[in-house]
Formats: structure tokens, C-alpha cells, sequence
């Protein structure tokens, strides 16, 4: 069945005799790889649990002065402070790269040596289930492969996409403000290839077929070293065709589906996430019918819908937003995140915010020090793209410099909360669960914005600061975990449990959460404004009614529930409240 499926694929992508052809090479290749891994096709089906969160890193985000690999510095760092709290790592891109911090890849298959070498990641994995990059739309210049191409090596002609510069390309979208097409001298002659990120990043042709067995070969790899989820990088833009968006094609989404079979095939437990920042809508198009394509995606939504309620003290959007999140099965779920290595991408709110509230908060991050990126449209004019900031800065009050570390720690935790409360899989960002503040004074140094969310951190001061518990990262981390304690003791935080949106206080986000057997429920409750409310909830409709007090999980405090089945509780500024019965 799974290899008929190959079939239809390879079929619908590059016509039937071509399709065949490739479908006889790549089920010869799959046929070998289940033989020398035959205990992949042991391992489950890839599903998701409230005890799933990753933590999102580099592999030197921690460095020792001592002569050491940072891959090892981060297996023990890793394993002294999260083991047991975090069950998942995403290594960020750790391959031999030219450019962006990892994402312009030289060599796939190959550890950066300034890392450490393959047993240094296998090591990181025998303690925790693995992330990997596939960052397959695009190649560094100084790739084996794009290095042929430059020699005219016949093999390699067609691995990238030549265009005529006269070419109308104004359809084609534009995810950044730089020119879509670079010159390069080959042994050819002059040619315009196709870039949509940089001149450092080549895309790949996915027209030829050996490009994409190559690929496959890759991802195969990464599973057969260890990947148990494995990341699509600006997958969205893996076909170009003349005269469209080259955004989303149907091709993309039947090539995400093959990889998806493919690993359903030699290796069930490995689970596809697509990184697509776009719009809503067009984003979770990538879960297909719910059981063919993506695992997860992104829900890149979320980041700047959060930020804008805690701008506005407002959490209208916010709400209305996450009320239409559904699931088309469950085998598929949402990778929730606030902050990444990358910056607030805002596009994928654009359909759900005004222009002039995207603005709005881009002036604010620029008041706070952030940066903004910008985007070019077809009619010439640029929008603002994506937000330069630490998310923990981008929260803050400007002109306020009175708070405390508690007070920022208690916004910041806040905004978090609401991450680990939706259904889904919280993915966190290394800064975020170590209370960092941004490093403006690496963007100087590189002059890329987003490096202020990139600072490589020491480990021992690292470590003095969350043994000092008048420091921030004292208050976030060790609050944090007692978040995610909580959080994975609670089977109502299933990734497929029931989810309800309640609008209680515009000021509030409010979900009831259930688990998948309907016995299990929580009452999340998070004050998003710098100011306390009085919340009056009847719960008469709600699983809980048979409550007579609901106790927060974070506090202990108990609340009263009325005869009348009214709920009176008030929320401190920034005040989250996880309520059961009992």
C-alpha cells in the first residue's frame, strides 16, 4: 500500500514513465535501508504525549573555557538541568555551513568539526529523543553539489534553477527584500540562478528527480542517526514554476507527502514538522488530510498574536484566534512557540491583526531596542516582515526601568503559559527557559538582526546566574519547570486532547482543557495586563460544574464555587491560574 502510494507521488510530480523510474530507484533504496535498519520499523508510530517538550538549541549554545567540544558541553548541561524535565532537543542546524548561522549548509551528511563529531550527537541522544534541521530548499555556494554545477559537471547541471534575467518574475513571492535571481560564472558562462533567501543559499530543482532521491538519501541518514522528528526548512518554496507565487505549489505538498510515506515506510516513529511563516490558513495547509502530510507545524500565529495582547493588555485576537484551531485527525498536532532563533515573524498574522496594529508593535520593539525586517510586495511598497527582539524584551514597558527581576520574570512566564496550555507541543527556545535578555551588541558585530537572539552563552556564568536567586534566570528557569512539571503530570494537556476557548475578561486568555478520555480537565486562566481583574465565570456549562472548589495547580490556592455554579476569582497582573477541581 505504502509503496503504491510512492508511486502516485512520484507519478503526479513527474508523469508517469518518469515516475516510474524513479519510483523503481527509490523503493530499491528503501528496500536496502529497512534491511540495515530493520529495529527503525520497531520503534512506534511517531505520536505525541503532554509529556513532549523540546527545547530548542545551537550546539554551542553553552561553551566551557576549557578544551572541550561544545556538543559535549551541551550533553552536559543539558543532562545536569533539563533531563527529566525536557524530553526532546532540537540541535539547530549543526552541519558545515557558510553563512546564517548554519542554515546555508556545505555538506548534509557531515558534522561542523567546530561542534564535535556524530557520537557527540548520538550521545545527546541517548538521553533525549532528537530534532534535526533538513534544510533541503537551498544549498550553500560552497557545496559539494553547487560547486559541480560551477565546473559544468554534467550530473550536476540541473540540481539548480537557471533563469534568464529578463524573465518575468513578478509573481514569484518575496520572502525578504533582496534581489530573487544571483550571477554566477561557471565554465558555462554567465548564469542566473534562482536564491530566494541570499546569494549564500542556492536552491535546489526539485524538476530533477535526482535531486530528490538525494534528498530523500539525506533524510535517511539523519534517521538512521538518530532524528526522531525532523524539520523542513523554508519548505514552502521547494518547487519554482514561471508565472506563479512559487509559494505552496501542488507539487511541494505531494513531495512533503512522499517524505511522509517514506518514513511511514522504513521508519514509523520518525514525525515531519514544517516551517512555514505565512499566513494562518496557507501554514496549515501542510497537515494535509491530517494523515499524509506533516506530523506538525509550526504555529507561527501564535508568537505575534501573544505579543499584541500583552501590547494591548487585549487578548481579543488572541482568543478569537485559537478558537478556530482545530485538527484535522489525531495523528497531527500544532509545535507551539513564542521565540526561536529567528525573529517574531508577522505574517502570519496578517490576516488577523490590521496593518496599523502590526505597525503598532513594530514601532514598540523598535522603542525597546528590536529591530524590524521587511519584506518587499508586488506593488513595489515593503511591509514589515518579522520583529528583531528576545521575546522577554519585546514583552517589557517602555520607559518602565522600576520593575523587578520577579515582576519581568512574572510577565514573561505569563506569556509561556499560555504556550504550554494550548493543545499541541511546546517547543522552547534555549533563551527563553534560561531567562536571557537580547544581544544587541551582536547584531552590531555581524550586522544581521537576528543575532540578537543568538548569543552563545558561557557556562559558568551561566550557571553562577541561576545559582543567585536574586537573577532573573534564577525566577524564569526554576518557575518554568515548575510550569512544565505541571504540565506533563496532567493528561488534559494531551496534544489531542479537547481544547475550548472561553472569553470571560478581554483581558484574559481562557481555555478549558481536556484529555483525550474526557475524564481530565483544567481551567487555564492568564491575566495578560499589567493590572489586577475580578473574573466572574459560571461554569454550569463546563465539564467542571460538579466542582465545589477549583485549586490551582501553580499556587495551591483554592476558589469557592458558588451554588450557582459561578466561579469569583481575581487575577494579580500577569497571574497565571490552572484550575481543577479539588
Amino acid at each position: 500500500m505504502l509503496e503504491e502510494q510512492i508511486l502516485e507521488h512520484l507519478t503526479f510530480v513527474y508523469g508517469s514513465e518518469q515516475g516510474q523510474t524513479v519510483a523503481q530507484e527509490l523503493l530499491g533504496k528503501l528496500q536496502q535501508f529497512k534491511a540495515q535498519h530493520p529495529q527503525l520499523r520497531r520503534k512506534g508510530n511517531g505520536r505525541f504525549t503532554e509529556n513532549d517538550t523540546i527545547l530548542i538549541t545551537y550546539g554551542d549554545m553553552v561553551q566551557t573555557r576549557l578544551y572541550q567540544r561544545p556538543l559535549d558541553t551541551l550533553r552536559l548541561f543539558l543532562r545536569h538541568h533539563v533531563a527529566g524535565k525536557i524530553n526532546t532537543v532540537h540541535i539547530l542546524p549543526f552541519y558545515p555551513y557558510s553563512s546564517d548561522d548554519g542554515f546555508s549548509v556545505i555538506n548534509y551528511k557531515a558534522v561542523n568539526p567546530d561542534l564535535g563529531t556524530w557520537d557527540d550527537v548520538s550521545r545527546i541522544g541517548r538521553r533525549f529523543r532528537l530534532m534535526f534541521d533538513a534544510v533541503i530548499n537551498h544549498i550553500s555556494s560552497e557545496s559539494d553539489w553547487f560547486q559541480a554545477f560551477l565546473a559544468d559537471d554534467p550530473h550536476y547541471h540541473d540540481y539548480f534553477t537557471v533563469v534568464d534575467p529578463g524573465t518575468n518574475l513578478s509573481h514569484v513571492f518575496r520572502p525578504r527584500a533582496l534581489p530573487l535571481l544571483t550571477p554566477v560564472e561557471t565554465a558555462a558562462g554567465l548564469k542566473h540562478i534562482w536564491t530566494t533567501f541570499s546569494a549564500d543559499q542556492i536552491d535546489l530543482n526539485y524538476a530533477n528527480p535526482n535531486v530528490l532521491l538525494d534528498v530523500i538519501d539525506v533524510l535517511l541518514f539523519y534517521i538512521s542517526h538518530g532524528a526522531s522528528l525532523i524539520r523542513l526548512d523554508a519548505i514552502a518554496f521547494m518547487w519554482k514554476e514561471i508565472g506563479t507565487s512559487s509559494i505552496h505549489l501542488p507539487q511541494t505538498h505531494r513531495l512533503i507527502q512522499l517524505m511522509r510515506t517514506v518514513l511511514d515506510l522504513v521508519a514509523p516513529h520518525v514525525a515531519l514538522i514544517t516551517e512555514t511563516n505565512v499566513p494562518h490558513d496557507e501554514n496549515i495547509s501542510y497537515f494535509g488530510d491530517g494523515r499524509n502530510e506533516a506530523q506538525m507545524v509550526y504555529n507561527f500565529a501564535l508568537p505575534p498574536l501573544t505579543l499584541h495582547a500583552f501590547h494591548t493588555g487585549n487578548a481579543s485576537h488572541l482568543s478569537q484566534w485559537a478558537a478556530t484551531l482545530t485538527l484535522p485527525s489525531d495523528r497531527v498536532t500544532f509545535f507551539n512557540f513564542l521565540a526561536s532563533h529567528d525573529g517574531i515573524g508577522l505574517m502570519p498574522a496578517s490576516e488577523i491583526l490590521h496593518s496599523r496594529e502590526i505597525r503598532a508593535m513594530a514601532e514598540r520593539v523598535q522603542s525597546l531596542g528590536g529591530n524590524v525586517s521587511y519584506k518587499n510586495n508586488p506593488d513595489g511598497s515593503r511591509s514589515p516582515y518579522e520583529l528583531n527582539i528576545n521575546y522577554l524584551d519585546a514583552l517589557a514597558e517602555p520607559g518602565n526601568n522600576h520593575e523587578s527581576v520577579e515582576q519581568i520574570a512574572q510577565r514573561f512566564l505569563a506569556s509561556q503559559a499560555i504556550m504550554l496550555a494550548l493543545r499541541g507541543v511546546p517547543g522552547i527556545y534555549f533563551h527563553s527557559l534560561f531567562g536571557s535578555h537580547g544581544w544587541p551588541e551582536g547584531v552590531q558585530e555581524t550586522g544581521r538582526y537576528r543575532t540578537i537572539n543568538r548569543q552563545k552563552l558561557d557556562r559558568q556564568q551561566l550557571e553562577l546566574e541561576l545559582a543567585r536567586p536574586d537573577t532573573l534566570r534564577y525566577f524564569v528557569f526554576y518557575d518554568y519547570l515548575t510550569l512544565l512539571r505541571h504540565r506533563t503530570n496532567q493528561p488534559a494537556f494531551h496534544p489531542h486532547g479537547g481544547q475550548q476557548v472561553i472569553f470571560c475578561h478581554e483581558a484574559v486568555f481562557a481555555l478549558l482543557r481536556s484529555s483525550v478520555d474526557g475524564r481530565s480537565h483544567i481551567l487555564c486562566l492568564h491575566n495578560i495586563a499589567n493590572q489586577p481583574h475580578d473574573i466572574y465565570l459560571n461554569i454550569s456549562d463546563l465539564p467542571l460544574a460538579d466542582a465545589t472548589t477549583l485549586t490551582n495547580l501553580i499556587n495551591s490556592q483554592t476558589y469557592p464555587v458558588g451554588e450557582d455554579k459561578n466561579l469569583i476569582i481575581t487575577l494579580e497582573p500577569y497571574q497565571i491560574a490552572w484550575l481543577i477541581a479539588g
